[in-house]
């Protein structure tokens, strides 16, 4: 299970304690300027509730590296040949290739949610990198706005802590994103033995349409939005 806050980087939203997606809180990466223009408009946009969650169209997957940062449980499948990352919160498959082949060549990959991860194991840490990601808009890092680009690479570098917690240290490159790598720390603690993953989505009983200017409604009783309407109801 995933201990990780509301935000992509908790410790480093404004204001303390934030909860990434209500109006006023944000991150503080080391973004470009040019990013950092991004960032603030999507920020604004959140603060007038007219920046929907990608994964609010329902059936899409949280991409990479979100997936280590969302809400409910994980499983960590090792193989000799590869480590999936699967998620109750879904749907979400990561793969992990651990048998030495390299990064699909320039004619072979493309933009995915996921990616394409290559690893290996060095000294117990399971240690990968991540290429070839979809980023803004298919993707967010949280619900403060903050997106990346294509040219996303991510390093990450998973130990285990103690008998019960993993810990994950993700390095994200990004040259139109930031000006520096930045760094997050992830845990997560082991549920007691014969837990269950349940999978759901959430186009099941999804009661929050999204207007063609990107405010996401919620529905009365009577099936009618509650909300003032500031725009067509999309479909």
């Amino acid at each position: 299970m995933g201990q990780n806050g509301s935000g992509w980087d908790s410790g480093n939203l404004t204001p303390k304690g934030g909860i990434a997606g209500l109006p006023g809180v944000r991150e503080h990466p080391p973004l470009t300027p040019a990013w950092e223009a991004k960032y603030a408009a999507n920020n604004a946009r959140v603060d007038l509730d007219r920046y929907p969650d990608p994964v609010s169209t329902c059936g899409t997957p949280s991409g990479y590296p979100r997936l280590m940062s969302i809400p409910d449980g994980y499983e960590f499948v090792l193989r000799p040949e590869q480590v999936w990352i699967l998620t109750e919160n879904g749907p979400n498959v990561m793969r992990i290739y651990t048998d030495g082949r390299p990064h699909l060549g320039p004619d072979d990959i493309w933009p995915t949610y996921m990616g394409d991860s290559v690893g290996h194991w060095d000294k117990g840490d399971l240690v990968f990198d991540t290429i070839g990601l979809n980023g803004d808009p298919h993707t967010i890092l949280d619900r403060s706005g903050l997106t990346y680009s294509e040219k996303a690479q991510v390093l990450t570098r998973i130990h285990q802590l103690d008998a019960d917690t993993l810990e994950a240290t993700i390095t994200i490159t990004d040259p139109d994103m930031l000006t520096r790598p930045w760094t997050v720390v992830k845990r997560y603690k082991r549920q007691p033995k014969g837990s269950r993953i349940f999978d759901y989505v959430c186009s099941e009983n999804n009661r929050n349409p999204i207007t063609a200017t990107g405010q996401t409604l919620t529905l009365g009783t009577d099936g009618k939005p509650i909300d003032k309407t500031l725009g067509p109801v999309g479909k």
